[in-house]
């Protein structure tokens, strides 16, 4: 039996094999492949460059489990970012499906990382909120109203993080990190009714459809997918030298790693997918010789 004829029968145990190692030796060793930054990724950075120390941002957990390994990195890069650049977060959930827990881990992780700030001046975490609609709209008129407590049952009123922000009109900017349609609420509602700055992070395969709102002006950047958020990491790399040592060094998944492990994937298909066909048609040849 000859090489070709060998790959024709080939095991597809092996194949699975290879895909196995692309996806885990880039996330246990980083491979840190370059990454070209997309413009809606290039503008939310910048537009949160602009804020000022001590303005208000609202991080709005909006998905679930099903599509943490795109938005988390997202979640957990905008609040190092609010934090290096000394902003005030608030954080919510309004997606019904675990987002809460995942507003949780992410706030705890992070927050780890930046011992200084403080619960209730620097950062809160207003918990879940059922009826995203209802609540934005709740959000335009008192933020009190909508959530009266934060996720620890504390009542918000009389928190130093709230000084001189008693609407959603306040907010400097909300940051969405959003599959569904949530994201669309925020645009619709907290933009065209309060002028509230959105920038958006979607699933890749959701992305396209916020391109109207970018070119409308109704969104303030938008980090598409998990490329998305290898973009805004490196971007983060580049500014902050704190945040290169960081995404070289961190354990935690992140965009980058994820990038490294798609890139990954799709060379090893690319190589079965040149081996078979140069295999199927060197074997045919012969049979027609034959």
């Amino acid at each position: 039996m000859t090489l070709f004829d060998r790959l024709l029968a080939v095991d597809r145990r092996w194949i699975f094999l290879f895909v196995v190692l692309a996806v885990t030796v880039p996330i246990l060793v980083p491979l840190g492949l370059p990454v070209t930054t997309t413009g809606p990724t290039r503008a939310a950075f910048e537009y949160i460059e602009s804020l000022e120390p001590g303005d208000v941002v609202w991080l709005s957990f909006d998905y679930g489990p099903s599509s943490a390994p795109e938005n988390d990195p997202m979640a957990e890069g905008f609040l190092r970012h609010c934090f290096l650049k000394d902003l005030r977060v608030v954080v919510c959930a309004l997606y019904p499906l675990g987002g809460l827990s995942l507003a949780n881990s992410s706030v705890s992780i992070v927050a780890k990382e930046f011992p200084e700030k403080k619960y209730g001046t620097d950062f809160v975490n207003l918990g879940y909120k059922d009826g995203p609609e209802a609540v934005m709209r709740r959000l335009g008129e008192n933020i009190a109203d909508a959530f009266p407590t934060d996720v620890n049952g504390q009542a918000i009123a009389g928190m130093p993080i709230f000084e001189n922000v008693r609407t959603l009109k306040q907010v400097r900017l909300v940051f969405t990190v959003a599959t569904g349609l949530i994201g669309e609420y925020w645009i619709t509602l907290a933009n065209a009714q309060f002028g509230t700055p959105i920038i958006i992070g979607p699933t890749a395969v959701s992305a396209p459809k916020y391109y109207p709102f970018l070119n409308s002006g109704q969104l303030k950047g938008m980090l598409g997918g998990m490329k998305g958020a290898a973009e805004y990491e490196q971007l983060l790399a580049r500014k902050y030298p704190k945040m290169s040592e960081f995404y070289r060094s961190t354990r935690l998944f992140t965009g980058t790693k994820g990038m490294d492990a798609q890139t990954g994937i799709h060379a090893v298909i690319i190589v079965f997918i040149f081996l078979g066909n140069a295999a199927f048609l060197i074997a045919r040849r012969r049979e027609r010789r034959a």
